[in-house]
């Protein structure tokens, strides 16, 4: 394990005794194989444990891990012949939107979604995955495109939030995410979104209506993330893990309150530690919601979209005394 969270520490140490029992035996100078079936055993039985009742902060943080596969990463592993798109035709190309047409097994989707950074350098030229309003344009371009050649459209959800800064604002970037959420409840063609790790704010929601949303196992998905609800809250980001659990963010969470439609589940320890079999997984869901999806006329597809979002929540009438 590369990098370890601190409710983790059971299990690399754990997997450090394995190490070391293994290359002892490998040595071939003591027998280890009782002892090294030992350790395995106990450490998937801690693996079980951990992962099985993680709390909300605990999902954050597998959400954010820095090996943990991006958008490109499932578009490589997914599809073939993908040609990314560029440009919003009005100001410039968003690096932190990806998007183009790519085939899974037959079928041609337009696939969007954010993508991050693995170093420094890749950061910043994808800004930490935080589109501008540029971004959401070419993703509603992409869109447009999809439905204009009769192409259903996934979504790949990754964001700590929308780009914040001062030229966003300037350059609209409340009305371009508003946009987005009034073309994608009406686009004629099946749109299925999947969280595939952090889904924040209008930054997710900017692409995130959709016929059916699934959330990968260990993502979450909040209209503010932990540290900002706790800092305005409490003044501090101390209070990031009460945040979390009070935000009711997770997979289980959202499913449970009927705010996505179901949860894609990911190999023991999250995607990082298996990202073949997370690729897997997406694939296959995304197969089966857009074959659902496709049977339905244009018309019922809009209409049950449309009525999907507008029964989320529920109101409480308070008796007149």
């Amino acid at each position: 394990m590369t990098t370890a969270f601190d409710f983790e520490k059971d299990i690399s140490d754990l997997e450090s005794q394995l190490e070391k029992a293994q290359a002892t035996q490998n040595k071939g100078k003591v027998n280890l194989s009782s002892t090294i079936e030992d350790l395995e055993s106990q450490l998937k039985k801690t693996k079980k444990n951990i992962y099985a009742n993680l709390t909300g902060w605990q999902k954050v943080q597998i959400s954010r891990h820095p090996e943990r596969p991006y958008t490109l990463d499932y578009i490589d592993h997914i599809a073939t012949d993908f040609i990314e798109l560029h440009g919003d035709r009005h100001v410039k190309d968003d690096k932190a939107i990806v998007g183009g047409f790519g085939c899974i097994d037959g079928q041609t989707y337009m696939i969007i979604g954010q993508q991050k950074g693995r170093n420094t350098k890749e950061r910043q030229f994808r800004n930490f995955g935080m589109p501008n309003p540029e971004g959401y344009r070419k993703a509603l371009r992409l869109m447009k495109l999809a439905e204009k050649f009769n192409k259903p459209v996934l979504t790949l959800i990754d964001t700590p939030g929308a780009s914040p800064g001062l030229e966003a604002e300037e350059r609209g970037q409340g009305e371009a995410i508003a946009k987005n959420l009034m073309e994608m409840a009406v686009l004629e063609v099946p749109i299925v979104c999947v969280i595939i790790g952090e889904g924040a704010s209008g930054g997710a929601l900017g692409i995130g209506v959709g016929d059916k949303v699934l959330m990968m196992e260990h993502t979450w998905y909040s209209v503010i993330s932990p540290e900002s609800c706790s800092s305005i809250l409490w003044r501090t980001w101390e209070f990031k893990e009460r945040a979390a659990e009070a935000l009711k963010l997770t997979a289980n969470d959202m499913l449970g309150n009927g705010l996505i439609d179901g949860i894609i589940k990911e190999p023991l320890g999250g995607a990082h530690n298996a990202p073949e079999e997370a690729y897997a997984s997406l694939k296959t869901a995304v197969k089966r919601e857009v074959k659902a999806l496709q049977t339905l006329s244009k018309e019922d597809l809009i209409e049950e979209r449309i009525a999907k979002f507008s029964n989320m929540g529920f109101v409480n009438e308070a008796d007149d005394e």
